[in-house]
Parts: structure tokens; C-alpha cells; sequence
């Protein structure tokens, strides 16, 4: 069985570090990946980071990842909130998939309250900073039995 986990992030997720860093903090989209890698490693999997301000980026990348890995974790940003297409294409990938957020969303704007993602999602990390990544890796790594 594949032992590769995509890490999904949608738009302005580039920005991480620079964008409203008194929300999403002062790590950057690279620091994520490095603590990720290290933390993927050490549980004996192999991490796919991937960032795309492209909604049908994103839905290809879950398209691959179905042939690829054993499971995803996404940040969907704004997405979350939208992209019926994004559902659909994680409702074709069969392995677990966690989403996360940095942010609390539930303490934020309303419109922000609704994930179409959560519909997939086998668990949801929200406010836990960029280290919601790490902990959707290791949920993962749990229902994968790494």
C-alpha cells in the first residue's frame, strides 16, 4: 500500500505568513511543509505538499492522489465554502481524508461556518494554528495504521 500522504492547500494559502498573520500566524506555507516532512518520516510516511489558487488544480490533484496516496489532508481556504466540485472529487478518493484550518472558522464570519468538505472529511482541525497539519497527518497515520 502507498505510505505518500497529499497535503492539499487552496487559494491564498502562498500568502501564509505575509496574509493577516494575526489570524494565521507568522509560519509560512514552507515551514508547514518542513514540520509535516519531518513529522511524515517519523510515522514512516512519505508527505506531498501542494498549494494551487485554482479551484480545478486542486480537484485534479484529487484526482491523482486516488492513484497515488493513501490519504489527504486539505486546507481548502475558501474553497471550503464553495467548490461543490472539490466535494466530489474527494467523494472519488477512498482513502481517509482530514480537512484542517488554521483559524477557529466557528469564531469567524457566518459564511464561513458551512464546509462542503466536512460532507467528505473523516475529521475536521480547526484553531489548532499550522500545527492542524501535523495533527491531520497523524489522524491519517491512525487510520491508515502507520
Amino acid at each position: 500500500m502507498s505510505r505518500l500522504v497529499f497535503i492539499l492547500n487552496g487559494p491564498n494559502l502562498n500568502l501564509l505568513g505575509k496574509r493577516q498573520p494575526e489570524i494565521y500566524g507568522a509560519e509560512t506555507l514552507a515551514d508547514v511543509e518542513r514540520d509535516c516532512a519531518a513529522l511524515g518520516a517519523e510515522l514512516g510516511l512519505e508527505v506531498r505538499l501542494l498549494q494551487s489558487n485554482h479551484e480545478g488544480q486542486l480537484v485534479d490533484w484529487v484526482h491523482e492522489a486516488r492513484e497515488a496516496a493513501c490519504g489527504i489532508v486539505i486546507n481548502p481556504a475558501a474553497l471550503t465554502h464553495t467548490s461543490v466540485a472539490l466535494l466530489d472529487a474527494l467523494n472519488t478518493f477512498e482513502g481517509p481524508v482530514v480537512e484542517v484550518h488554521i483559524s477557529q472558522v466557528h469564531k469567524r464570519e457566518a459564511f464561513r461556518h458551512h464546509s462542503y468538505v466536512s460532507l467528505r472529511a473523516d475529521a475536521v482541525i480547526a484553531g489548532a494554528g499550522t500545527q492542524g497539519y501535523q495533527l491531520g497527518l497523524r489522524r491519517i497515520a491512525a487510520l491508515v495504521g502507520a
